[in-house]
Parts: C-alpha cells; structure tokens; sequence
C-alpha cells in the first residue's frame, strides 16, 4: 500500500484535485491504522518518557548513565519524582544526540 501511495505522488504530484487522490486519502488512512495498530508510538510527553524511549532504543539499563548518576536518581527520574539538570540534560543530549530540550523539563 505504501508503494501505490508513493507511486501516485510521482506520478501525480501534489495535485490534490486528479481523482486519485480519493482512493489514496482511503489508502493513507488504512495504513496509518495498521501502524498505529501493530507498532504505536511510544509516549513521549514528558522528558522522563523520552529518556525512558531512548534507553529503550539503546538497550540501556538505569545504572548504564552516569551522566544522571546513581541508579537511585535515574529511577527517580524516570518516575518523575525528580527533573533533570541542567548539566545532566546536556550531558544526555550530547550522549544521544538529540537537542536538549527535549530533556530539560
């Protein structure tokens, strides 16, 4: 399905008005449903969710980041009891290389 989407908008361009572009709204809307279905998007709300997501991806255990510190204040990081840093914020930024505001809370 994804391939028919891709091969209308090559064809077709961005032409919302051709006729096509009826079955390929009925198409993306299906697809999204499959993905949301079979692999949903994590919560990622909060900065305790995205670093929770990105040890996940990164198969890390909450002693594996010192740069927070000990794993008693990664857990309460992570549960929200406690914020991030300014100083650890950037050190996971940098680690990961996302901005750090999608850290700092």
């Amino acid at each position: 399905m994804l391939a028919f989407v891709d091969e209308c908008f090559e064809r077709f361009g961005a032409d919302d008005s051709h006729p096509i572009f009826a079955l390929v709204d009925l198409v993306s809307g299906r697809i999204s449903e499959y993905e949301d279905r079979v692999q949903p998007w994590p919560d990622t709300s909060t900065p305790a969710t995205r670093l929770a997501f990105l040890m996940e991806q990164h198969g890390l255990r909450q002693c594996d980041l010192p740069e927070v510190g000990a794993q008693s204040v990664v857990s309460a990081v992570l549960s929200g009891k406690r914020a991030l840093n300014l100083r650890q914020a950037r050190a996971l930024a940098q680690r990961f290389n996302v901005p750090i505001e999608s850290l700092a809370g």
